[in-house]
């Protein structure tokens, strides 16, 4: 049995908005009230970055097109005690996913780790 950080990419959108920085706070906003009102505080909650195809520098992952936003969040949970990377992979899109109904998941990165250690994401250490 292992420990796991799962991240995922949920795809959000929010209706009549009229800048990226207020679509981006609203859609934190609602996606972390909907995971607390299920007792689940202990996903992180954050907007992702895409990568600019012509520099590579990432920025937000937000697009506003007629006053509706799609917003990249990148939900991060750790899962204790999986047999394997893909058991933690389920346990953490179940549980997301039913927190957050009809909004589409998608693991992006999980790694395995120790219990006393300190993991970040998009590192190779």
């Amino acid at each position: 049995m292992s420990n796991y950080l799962v991240a995922m990419e949920a795809a959000w959108l929010v209706r009549d908005v009229e800048d990226i920085d207020d679509a981006i706070g609203v859609a934190v906003s609602e996606a972390g009230k909907r995971l607390n009102d299920q007792s689940m505080d202990y996903v992180e909650v954050e907007v992702g970055a895409t990568t600019c195809p012509a520099c590579g520098e990432p920025f937000d992952s937000a697009f506003i097109a007629a006053g509706t936003a799609l917003v990249g969040l990148l939900l991060e949970m750790k899962v204790f005690n999986a047999d394997s990377e893909e058991h933690a992979q389920r346990i953490a899109k179940s549980e997301v996913g039913g927190a957050l109904r009809d909004v589409p998941l998608e693991v992006v990165e999980t790694i395995e780790y120790e219990e006393d250690e300190e993991i970040q994401l998009g590192t190779d250490e």
